[in-house]
């Protein structure tokens, strides 16, 4: 039997869509109160999407999806076996627009962001000296109360950013959903997950 970590929240209605169409699942899956379904010879766990990772790096899971952005951030040592195509979004760094020259110029930065490695790691490559605000609720709040000078953020559509006055100053990198294995699993299981693989490989 394979266990597969699927995420809740933003990517669980596009995963559950695809792997219908593929076949993988035979029947929906509710994102309700139930955090385990078997079908067939697999069993889906309901998690986090930070948790997807970390159950798989550990065995609790053969497989998970997990967005690119999760899975920078995480460090976490697991097997990247295939870009999913879907959940496509962007890594950005966003500010108002009164900010950008300080942005442009500037040698020291205020950054509040839901991913302080991969912003440390992004203004830390360009030379850029910053200051880490680590948030976990709406980061668009930073800049306009005065707390950050910019936020990095996981952009989809760009809809919450002009809601809030904000744009776009660069971005970081694209992410979409991909398929990670854990490490031992891809031994041990090695049939059953590039059986798997097969199906998504030839769609």
């Amino acid at each position: 039997m394979l266990r597969i970590a699927l995420p809740r929240g933003r990517l669980f209605e596009e995963t559950l869509q695809f792997f219908l169409k593929l076949g993988i699942l035979k029947e929906p899956l509710e994102e309700g109160r139930k955090l385990s379904v078997r079908q067939g010879d697999k069993e889906y766990i309901l998690v986090k999407p930070f948790d997807v990772p970390v159950y798989v790096e550990n065995g609790v899971a053969d497989l998970g999806v997990v967005g690119y952005d999760v899975l920078a951030e995480s460090e976490t040592q697991v097997y990247l076996l295939w870009d999913l195509g879907i959940g496509f979004c962007r890594m950005v760094v966003a500010g108002r627009e009164e900010d950008r020259e300080k942005y442009e110029k500037g040698s020291f930065l205020k950054v509040a962001t839901k991913y302080p490695r991969i912003a440390r790691r992004f203004f830390s490559e360009r030379g850029i000296r910053s200051s880490i605000i680590p948030l976990s609720g709406s980061v668009e709040l930073a800049p306009l109360l005065g707390l950050a000078d910019v936020i990095v953020d996981l952009v989809q559509t760009g809809r919450t950013l002009k809601e809030n006055h904000l744009v776009v100053f660069e971005e970081i990198m694209p992410s979409t959903a991909k398929l990670v294995c854990n490490r031992a699993s891809y031994r041990n299981k090695r049939e059953e997950i590039l059986n798997l693989l097969n199906i998504l490989t030839a769609n």
